[in-house]
């Protein structure tokens, strides 16, 4: 059965975002909230995890996995970012944007997409989320909360404390988050392609 925390969204208690740090440590995955909506997230090298989410979710080989970070500095370490682009996603975040880029080495194989060797990134807007990935000490990889057939992504932290109870390990809630996912913008090819839009203006990069 999934553990399920309760912390408040503004001032989350520390002790309950350091449970759910180490039990992702030790290969947990949980569902927790972010600014577009629940997630779905791991470690970066959690390989059972993984196929969780996959399985969870019935996603192929070429779904784009999100590296979930705190800052610049962390996002910099596992894609590359040239002048123009650092530009282009410092000025939207953070915020409920999703970023497809070139991976760097630090990123496992098995997470990029088969063919382009890209990855999504994103540092969101959202207290909670923020607290898990910075007592985490680095990125979570994650995946939107939207089970197979259905439209809408799960927002209500005890529905899927109901629906995921044998499938994930703890789900962290606090209250209302967004109900829409990310837009995600492709910079792979070194210009912005627009590939969902979602949760994030896209004014800026049509």
């Amino acid at each position: 059965m999934a553990k399920y925390f309760d912390v408040h969204p503004d001032n989350p208690q520390r002790r309950t975002i350091s449970n759910v740090a180490d039990s992702i440590r030790g290969g947990a995955l949980v569902a927790y909230p972010t600014d577009s909506c629940f997630a779905l997230g791991c470690q970066l090298g959690n390989r059972d995890g993984i196929d969780r989410i996959r399985t969870i979710r019935k996603l192929g080989d070429r779904h784009h996995f999100t590296l979930v970070c705190q800052d610049f500095a962390q996002l910099g370490q596992f894609v590359q970012v040239d002048n123009d682009v650092f530009r282009a996603i410092k000025a939207a975040t953070p915020g409920s944007y999703t970023f497809i880029l070139p991976a760097t080495k630090e990123v496992p194989r098995r997470l990029l997409h088969p063919k382009k060797k890209t990855v999504g990134v994103r540092i969101p807007d959202h207290v909670v989320a923020q607290a898990l990935v910075a007592e985490l000490g680095e990125p979570l990889l994650s995946s939107t909360l939207l089970l197979p057939d259905e439209e809408e992504p799960m927002t209500v932290g005890w529905e899927i404390k109901e629906r995921l109870d044998h499938v994930v390990e703890a789900v962290l809630d606090s209250g209302d988050c967004g109900t829409e996912p990310t837009t995600v913008i492709d910079f792979s090819s070194g210009e912005a392609e627009v590939v969902r839009r979602g949760a994030g203006d896209t004014a800026r990069f049509d």
